[in-house]
């Protein structure tokens, strides 16, 4: 089986992740090599499984491992509940067995140890991958204590298997870093130096790790920026931060006079840590090069040797696809939340009124959407008030909901005076005619002094959740009225509009759904968490009001980006006070 580098944006599946895995299987071991899901189905196999066991590539596929192949010593299946390979797979562990029976296609049982492994994979899909081989071929001894640098065929794979599956989980710049420091000390190394070029070329020495007293601990000491790389040094790390081939290195490499800023900083870096040697490896991406991985040792006392350079080399390959993937997704992320933030608006200065917005993005860069907020001038005393959601989770979203707001606005100002349902209504029209947007969720209300002196909300909803009203003294309550159906769902049924006077001090809250909504809980738990939230918080600023709620309320498994528009009126003053005690 052909294995395939994991690259690109998209998350890899269990397929993409187990032939990857498969391919330095094929490549280094010839024992037997099965990934398997979650349910402990058989994704892939390798051609020394097939040999080993006797079936084809197509008879494996989607059996189950333990059932098809797991016996005792008669020959009979082994109950599940007493399988520990089952139980390595379900704990997400790495685990050993020795001299278990498994069956052949043929019947034949064989005796044979195994090693498993988790993986997961960056859209949450997981399962293990387990290497079957005969009890005699690697004897535990051999297999040694990996501490003490005596790293057998086994353990390289098992090691790079790990890499694969730990790099290729996260699309966290720093959490990858964290994880390669992870995996390469104490087992290969006692310090882990990493060095990163950024996009103008500059280096930074990222993370810094040691091993000591059993604990891995950062040393921000030695981290931050570097000099430059000289296009002409011959030094083992401006050689690797080109692109160069990896390369052994001691104290000794940079006692002599140095030819650069880096030369100074590892001959401070040799003497800080006390390393005795060192083995530095370029991390190339798919068009230039990431960085560097330094591995340093200096509690143990074996030296690196040239032996050491192509497991080195393995492990920074698979780093430099899962950096270039990890970057490539925060480079989407950052483009996406920009367009976003750079079409909300800015928000209008209303005399008396306290008014802010919240944008919030969604955890993945391909759900930054349509989620939207607007306020804006209709007349010398009356704002507009919008919250809004177009259908879907991706750029097109983000464009729907520019038109959106866009012919919002014209209409509402257009027309001033005219109630928020005849403006809706007449959006909901062109969205059927002129719009590429096939639906969405909206209110749209104004905001208006009456005589009293007191502030009025006029608002109608068109399918969206309702906008949250909080007293100074902590009563909170939906405003349910003037809902109607949502935009573009071809209804020709008359909006409502609805209308409340705004006491003294009180705040008013509208949100989008991402707020509320949570795959695992149904939306009336998400109100009724944000209306007691928003009661406890009812005296606190505007700001710090909205701030709280948004890391108190928002569900941590929401996969949605959030708008929320915020306004509070101003405390009755003794001038207000008197004029209504002396109104007839």
């Amino acid at each position: 089986m052909t294995g395939h580098d994991v690259g690109g944006a998209s998350h890899p599946g269990p397929a993409a992740v187990s032939d990857a895995l498969l391919g330095t299987a094929s490549e280094v071991v010839r024992a037997a090599v099965i990934v398997i899901d979650i349910d402990g189905r058989i994704v892939s196999s390798n051609p020394a499984a097939h040999s080993m066991l006797g079936y084809r590539a197509e008879e494996f596929q989607g059996q189950d491992l333990h059932d098809l192949l797991h016996r005792n010593s008669h020959g009979h299946p082994v109950p599940r509940v007493r399988c520990r390979l089952r139980r390595a797979l379900l704990a997400g562990a790495t685990q050993h067995g020795e001299e278990e029976w498994f069956v052949r296609k043929d019947g034949a049982l064989v005796q044979l140890s195994w090693l498993s492994t988790p993986w997961t994979s960056s859209s949450g899909e997981s399962g293990a991958w387990v290497v079957l081989y005969e009890a005699d071929a690697v004897t535990l001894d051999e297999m040694g204590d990996v501490h003490a640098g005596r790293l057998t065929e086994l353990d390289r794979l098992a090691l790079l298997a790990e890499t694969t599956t730990q790099l290729t989980s996260t699309l966290d710049v720093d959490d990858a870093l964290r994880r390669l420091a992870s995996l390469t000390v104490p087992r290969l190394a006692d310090w882990a130096v990493i060095d990163l070029l950024t996009e103008q070329d500059e280096v930074r020495r990222a993370l810094v790790v040691e091993h000591k007293e059993g604990l891995l601990i950062e040393r921000e000491d030695l981290q931050g920026p570097m000099p430059p790389v000289l296009e002409d040094s011959p030094m083992p790390l401006s050689r690797a931060l080109r692109g160069a081939a990896s390369s052994l290195a001691g104290p000794a490499t940079y006692q002599g006079p140095p030819d650069s800023g880096i030369a100074v900083e590892q001959a401070r870096l040799f003497t800080e840590t006390g390393m005795h040697s060192a083995i530095i490896a370029p991390i190339r991406g798919l068009r230039n090069v990431l960085g560097a991985l330094t591995l340093g040792r200096a509690e143990r006392p074996d030296a690196f040797t040239s032996t050491d350079l192509p497991l080195l080399e393995d492990i920074t390959r698979r780093a430099g696809l899962a950096l270039d993937n990890a970057r490539l997704y925060e480079r989407q992320r950052k483009v996406a939340e920009t367009m976003q933030r750079h079409l909300l608006p800015q928000l209008p200065r209303v005399p008396g009124i306290q008014m802010t917005a919240r944008y919030v993005p969604a955890p993945h860069a391909s759900y930054v959407g349509g989620d939207w907020y607007d306020a804006f001038a209709l007349t010398e005393g009356t704002h507009a008030l919008v919250i809004g959601d177009v259908v879907g989770h991706d750029l097109t979203a983000a464009a729907g909901m520019a038109q959106v707001r866009n012919m919002l606005r014209a209409f509402a100002w257009s027309r001033p005076r005219d109630a928020p349902s005849a403006v809706a209504a007449q959006l909901d029209e062109a969205l059927k005619n002129i719009a590429e947007v096939p639906m969405a969720t909206m209110i749209l209300g104004t905001l208006a002094m009456g005589d009293d002196g007191l502030w009025r909300l006029r608002w109608t909803n068109a399918g969206h959740p309702p906008p949250l009203l909080v007293e100074h003294d902590g009563q909170a309550r939906y405003l349910t009225d003037g809902h109607g159906i949502l935009l573009g769902a071809g209804s020709n049924a008359p909006r409502p509009d609805a209308v409340t006077v705004l006491p003294p001090s009180s705040t008013v809250m509208f949100y989008t759904d991402g707020l509320v909504e949570s795959p695992h809980h149904c939306i009336d738990d998400g109100l009724d968490r944000l209306r007691r939230h928003a009661a406890a918080l009812a005296r606190r600023p505007l700001e710090s009001f909205c701030d709280l709620l948004l890391q108190q309320v928002r569900p941590s498994d929401n996969d949605d980006d959030v708008a929320v528009l915020a306004l509070r009126t101003p405390a009755r003053t003794r001038q207000d006070t008197a004029h209504r005690r002396d109104a007839p």
